[in-house]
Parts: C-alpha cells; sequence; structure tokens
C-alpha cells in the first residue's frame, strides 16, 4: 500500500489506532468500499467494491471486519465460503499499519468459528509459497499443508508462484 493510499482523510498518515480495544464485526455490504480498498493495497489484483458485494450477499459467506478508534475506522478483513461441510478463507488482508499486532489471527479465529456454526468440518485456503508470515499465521492457527498448486498465482512481471493448500480441521459447535 503507497503512502497515498495509507492516509486518512486529512492527507495525514494513518495512525495506529488503539488495538488493545479492536472489535471483529460481521461484514456487510456497507462495508464493501473500505474491504476492496484494503483488498486493493494489499494484492496485485484488487476486487472492486461491487464483487466484494457480490461476496458478502452469497447466502455461504462468513466475513469479518476489524473495526477500532472513534470514529471506527476498518483496519482489516477476512473473507470466506461455506459450502456443504467444507468452507475456504477466499481472502484476508489487513493495513499495513495494523500488522504485527494479531489482528489477522483474530480474524482468522473468528471464522473458524463462523465456519463451524455454519456447518464446516474443515477449512481451507490458499496461499503463496513466498508469504513466510501468512503460512506462519496458518499454522499457528492450526492449518497443515494438503496440497500444492502449481503457478497458481501470476504476478505482474510475469513470473508465477505456486500455492500451497492448507487445511484446518474445525470443532463443531
Amino acid at each position: 500500500m503507497s503512502q497515498a493510499d495509507n492516509q486518512g482523510g486529512q492527507g495525514k498518515p494513518a495512525a495506529t489506532p488503539d488495538l488493545k480495544h479492536l472489535s471483529l464485526l460481521w461484514a456487510l455490504p456497507e462495508h464493501a468500499a473500505e474491504i476492496s480498498r484494503l483488498h486493493a493495497g494489499s494484492f496485485d489484483e484488487g476486487w472492486d467494491a461491487g464483487a466484494v458485494t457480490r461476496l458478502l450477499l452469497n447466502p455461504g459467506s462468513v466475513a469479518m471486519v476489524a473495526s477500532a478508534g472513534v470514529p471506527p475506522v476498518i483496519g482489516a478483513f477476512i473473507l470466506a465460503q461455506v459450502a456443504a461441510d467444507e468452507a475456504e478463507i477466499l481472502t484476508v488482508a489487513v493495513d499495513p499499519v495494523w500488522r504485527r499486532h494479531g489482528v489477522a489471527a483474530r480474524l482468522v479465529e473468528g471464522v473458524k468459528r463462523g465456519a463451524a456454526r455454519g456447518g464446516a468440518q474443515a477449512l481451507f485456503l490458499e496461499v503463496a509459497t513466498g508469504n513466510a508470515a501468512a503460512i506462519a499465521l496458518y499454522r499457528k492457527a492450526g492449518f497443515v499443508e494438503s496440497g500444492r498448486r502449481k503457478d497458481y498465482y501470476a504476478h505482474p512481471d510475469g513470473t508465477r508462484e505456486d500455492a500451497l493448500i492448507m487445511r484446518c480441521a474445525l470443532k463443531s459447535s
């Protein structure tokens, strides 16, 4: 995310909010623009607000945002889908100034609970093999490698990267 993408409404760099008072909320369609902004700042090909809204309106959607500050600011999100007895994390992103504060871990745990309540017995995800921080986060959350997708991710420079498929067994609620 560039400096310009990470600025508040007054053109000042965003400050790290007091994350001791972090709230995890179910993501709603009215959060789509903020989710889209965070996604675009974290991935080579960001999702627009329309695509995010469609995902949020899907009956199998399990999605959360992390909010902090006064007025509340959304600084992270996670989107997942439940289908039958399986769920998949589609994407997760955390604003750079919110990283390294356990926000993503809390979102992953929230989605694990939500997916289990939705009937999922296992939660899957794909992660780039070069994303060591995310792989460590998922391993700590109980995910194990269950496969690999060769050349799954395409980068702007034309290179390709494998994806690890990771799985976490969920406890029934």
